[in-house]
């Protein structure tokens, strides 16, 4: 008996989520701060992209997640940076927060 071809875009596991990652979203957007918000409810994450000598920034995606994916989240960032911290070393990060808006040090450039 032949076998039937199959087609790639079917998963063949019937558990499994065929995602689709269209060309500007997999350019990904750059973010150097997060606000979180929350209800009852929800979580609101606004990553924003702060620049140096701006007094505004633009949040540049917001994401919207129910508790229980906020914390599959929160658990999942925690496996990832353990793993990134065996391949590559400890993750440095400041102890005193930074003010608003961050001057990123240094001189200004002119145009």
């Amino acid at each position: 008996m032949a076998q039937q071809p199959t087609d790639p875009n079917i998963p063949q596991d019937p558990n499994a989520i065929n995602i689709e990652l269209s060309e500007a979203i997999a350019e990904g957007e750059y973010a150097n701060l997060a606000m979180i918000a929350h209800s009852s409810s929800e979580f609101v994450i606004d990553f924003i992209r702060l620049m140096p000598g701006l007094p505004k920034a633009k949040v540049k995606s917001r994401v919207i997640l129910t508790p229980e994916h906020a914390k599959r989240l929160l658990s999942a960032l925690q496996e990832n940076i353990e793993r990134f911290e065996q391949t590559f070393g400890p993750v440095k990060v400041q102890n005193d927060s930074p003010s608003y808006p961050m001057g990123f040090g240094g001189t200004m450039g002119e145009a």
